[in-house]
């Protein structure tokens, strides 16, 4: 049957033919549907080929120069920031951000988080970090001891990258999966576009090779990003072969080390001032969640003598609450091992600060000015009665502290302390002249791609193109140098898209912002509304290439 329909169309066309026969009634040949054209008509036809090719190149050439003359316009207006621009509204570094609607006088319940949440602390932290685990990997891994040389460097990593735990790359990755092209390192070398695509074939990442990458998104990860890449290059520096599972594997073991062990935390409390920030807003803040009734919880990881420590310290210039801050809050739960604590069962421990011990009693009701230990979101609910949408929930890392919640029906706020600098930056001046010429060369090559095809490239048109993209990569390394020099923005890509940390705070924080107290600028009955003209996050603003034009 199938071969029946690949005849059909030949059938067709003997059907349409016409026989014509001499006199003799010899069959002089077969005369086509369209008929045969003769050389004249055929001179015709080629001359009239010629005339429109000739017509079209010069409509090319038109379009081509057009484009040039735009450029050239946009360029000398690139020489100083228009006024409009200078007007453009300012956002918020203080601001709430949001991606879901929602009713402050709906929420009932806050928790919080205590790590890089309620607690703030100063650069020093991830350097401390740094040096605990390298001092383990060398004393207990046996990594070479040069390795205690090596130094953190703040301007290197920045939130939400991936390492390759089976070709040893440091990725910044897009909202749609690809790396991103000037944000792919090899220990501390960049890799070039071309070395990118050799190693992975193309930019975009598959999900067979997205299973072997990991994601470093929690206040841990600047200290493990650098501590990685820098064992990395030294294996490379000195020709040593290396398994690139096996770096992750150990750094990663030795920041959890640094963190479970307690050295971390006992070196904060030895010297809280030279890593712990006092923030009398804070306690301003949860005093005013008191005030209006909701009730407040404490869920964290870490233990309990830390958090004492840390508390005791922020708000030991406050006469009301410095020896007794546990009055703040109905529940504190220590320990608690999220993200298990959202999908286990494990039980409640009430336990004592004093004895340093745990109760062997069954914990069915939370306490006043009681602490515990462990437990599972489905006791939580069961014992407190709180329903999913009237609770939100605080907390920095977007797997351990946000999925969990956001799956469960409560209401989520990311903390990204690196919002406020992103925001200052994107507010100035500078920033926002690179973006309008990014954004400018952007529509201009994309007019020139669609008016030129491969066939038909110009000098004029290779030309104007080199000269298109050189501004752009301009643009683009200016603005990226402004945030970090080695990976630029937390939130975009160097093209001005969405990364993938940006992505991440999509799904599962319904808010996001710097610090919990930007809620003291809120009145407690608020509705926050997602943008109605949101074009990327909700706190870039895009800057108008038409700003230019009108000048």
């Amino acid at each position: 049957m199938a071969c029946f329909r690949r005849l059909l169309p030949l059938c067709s066309s003997i059907n349409r033919t016409t026989f014509s026969s001499s006199g003799s009634g010899v069959v002089q040949g077969f005369r086509s549907y369209g008929g045969i054209a003769s050389p004249e008509q055929t001179l015709l036809k080629l001359e009239d080929a010629e005339t429109r090719a000739g017509a079209d190149t010069l409509v090319l050439d038109d379009e081509i120069a057009q484009i040039r003359r735009e450029f050239d316009a946009a360029k000398q207006s690139f020489l100083r920031v228009p006024e409009a621009l200078k007007a453009m509204p300012k956002m918020n570094p203080e601001g709430i951000y949001v991606n879901k609607n929602l009713r402050l006088d709906s929420i009932q319940v806050y928790g919080f988080d205590y790590d890089y949440t309620l607690a703030h602390y100063s650069s020093n932290l991830q350097s401390l970090i740094y040096d605990l685990a390298k001092e383990h990997m060398v004393n207990e891994f046996h990594y070479p001891e040069i390795c205690m040389e090596f130094k953190y460097d703040p301007t290197f990593p920045i939130r939400g990258l991936y390492y390759d735990k089976l070709k040893g790359c440091l990725l910044k990755l897009d909202f749609f999966g690809s790396i991103e092209s000037d944000g792919c390192y090899y220990g501390r070398r960049k890799l070039s576009r071309k070395e990118i695509e050799e190693i992975y074939g193309t930019r975009h990442i598959g999900r067979d090779q997205a299973r072997g990458l990991v994601g470093l998104m929690d206040f841990f990860c600047f200290s493990e990003a650098c501590l990685i890449a820098d064992i990395v290059q030294y294996f490379v520096d000195a020709k040593l072969e290396f398994d690139a599972c096996y770096i992750y594997q150990d750094v990663n073991r030795a920041i959890q080390h640094v963190h479970r062990s307690g050295v971390a935390h006992r070196g904060i409390l030895s010297d809280p001032h030279k890593y712990l920030l006092k923030n009398g807003q804070l306690l301003h803040f949860l005093k005013m969640l008191r005030e209006k009734g909701k009730k407040l919880f404490l869920l964290t990881n870490s233990p309990y003598y830390f958090v004492d420590g840390g508390m005791r310290f922020m708000l030991e210039d406050s006469t009301d609450f410095r020896d007794s801050w546990r009055e703040l809050f109905d529940v504190v739960i220590a320990k608690a091992n999220k993200p298990d604590f959202y999908t286990s069962e494990h039980p409640f421990r009430c336990y004592d600060a004093e004895k340093d011990t745990l109760a062997f009693t069954k914990v069915d009701a939370f306490l006043p000015n009681k602490i515990y230990y462990h437990g599972c979101l489905k006791s939580f609910l069961q014992i407190t009665k709180w329903k999913g949408p009237e609770v939100i929930y605080f907390g920095d890392h977007l797997f351990s502290d946000l999925r969990g919640p956001a799956k469960a029906g409560w209401r989520t706020a990311a903390i990204i302390h690196e919002l406020e600098d992103e925001i200052l930056i994107q507010n100035e001046d500078a920033y926002r002249l690179e973006q309008a010429k990014f954004h400018i060369v952007q529509e201009l090559l994309g007019r020139l791609h669609a008016t030129v095809a491969n066939s038909q490239k110009s000098e004029a048109y290779t030309s104007l193109l080199e000269e298109l993209n050189d501004r752009r990569h301009k643009s683009s390394h200016k603005m990226k140098r402004m945030f970090n020099k080695s990976f630029g923005a937390t939130f975009l890509t160097d093209r001005g898209q969405e990364s993938a940390f940006a992505y991440h705070i999509h799904q599962y924080a319904d808010v996001y912002t710097s610090k919990p107290e930007n809620f003291l600028l809120y009145p407690p009955e608020a509705w926050l509304h997602v943008p109605f003209d949101i074009k990327i996050m909700p706190h870039h603003v895009k800057v108008s290439s038409s700003l230019f034009k009108n000048e």
